[in-house]
């Protein structure tokens, strides 16, 4: 394999209309921000933009960078277009540890005194070595970045600083069906016995309890676009083959003929595969999207039934 570059985004890429609790926001549209108007907020990823619209409601126009479902978030290439939306933000909420590590680069070339910028890598205290950079499936991540959304918004507009931390709590609270569908499968499937290409839902299979029996080294050289060694490609079909695995996640963003293979290989010997994403499906808001996975998971592991893609 080689890696994967993709083009430039352009402006149309950018279109979003971010999904959050009781509220939406046009996409990529913003407003100056002052103790009325809107505040004009970007997310890394629309996972983000989606936590920030939940957080902000009406005083917030949210727009995402990364949202399209068919590329691949570690090869994206910022354009002048996406440079334009960054500058003009007062809030950024981005991942950290290397995922979108343009942002940094786009950020510093438009410096702003007044522009918040919120890196959840920073918020959980994690190293620059942290193997995993896909913070998004850990439990604890958003409820972390929408208090500090709350707390940036109520910098940036002191008077509606209530509304954003109601707003922030509410959100929390949203997320209490998730928590407790991890925990129902927790106490009913201990120890599941997993398989994965890439890391990308690793932190949901631990919270889950679940064993994750494919090597890291595999799963971050899926991730990087590097061929892995024979010896891991051939324990991944030995655990599908020989069902030492009750279930399959694969990467439905990103695949190539290896993943490819190892999903056929998944088919033919009827271990039942989940499909997980590194941005937001169309049709969901973050919550929403938590408790698919996680249903499906389970609908996996008990009643050996696949869900290779979301439904929007």
């Amino acid at each position: 394999m080689t890696v994967r570059l993709l083009p430039a985004v352009t402006a149309a890429s950018l279109a979003l209309t971010v999904l959050g609790t009781g509220c939406s926001a046009p996409a990529g549209a913003t407003a100056p921000a002052g103790s009325g108007g809107t505040i004009a907020a970007v997310g890394a990823e629309n996972q983000y933009a989606s936590v920030i619209s939940s957080v902000g409601g009406k005083f917030v126009r949210a727009s995402a960078i990364e949202s399209n479902p068919n590329t691949d978030p570690h090869t994206f290439e910022a354009s002048a277009s996406v440079a334009q939306e960054v500058s003009r933000a007062r809030l950024i909420v981005q991942n950290g540890l290397g995922y979108d590590s343009f942002m940094g680069k786009i950020e510093s070339a438009a410096p702003s005194a007044g522009r918040k910028v919120i890196v959840a890598q920073q918020l959980l205290g994690l190293p620059d070595s942290t193997p995993n950079p896909h913070l998004w499936y850990r439990p604890a991540t958003m409820p972390a970045v929408a208090r500090a959304v709350a707390g940036a918004l109520a910098r940036i507009q002191p008077a509606h600083a209530g509304y954003f931390r109601a707003r922030a709590a509410a959100f929390t609270r949203s997320l209490q069906p998730w928590y407790r569908a991890i925990a129902t499968f927790k106490a009913a499937y201990p120890g599941t016995p997993a398989a994965t290409t890439e890391p990308v839902g690793d932190y949901l299979l631990q919270a889950a309890g679940a064993h994750n029996l494919t090597p890291y080294a595999f799963q971050a050289d899926i991730m990087n676009g590097v061929d892995p060694a024979p010896q891991y490609v051939s324990l991944q079909n030995s655990l599908l083959a020989r069902h030492q695995v009750k279930v399959f996640l694969y990467n439905q963003q990103v695949t190539d003929s290896l993943t490819n293979a190892l999903l056929a290989t998944a088919h033919r010997y009827g271990v039942p595969v989940v499909g997980v994403y590194e941005t937001m499906p169309a049709g969901y808001h973050y919550q929403s999207w938590m408790l698919a996975e996680t249903r499906a998971l389970q609908r996996a592991v008990a009643s050996r039934v696949s869900t290779p893609k979301l439904a929007a």
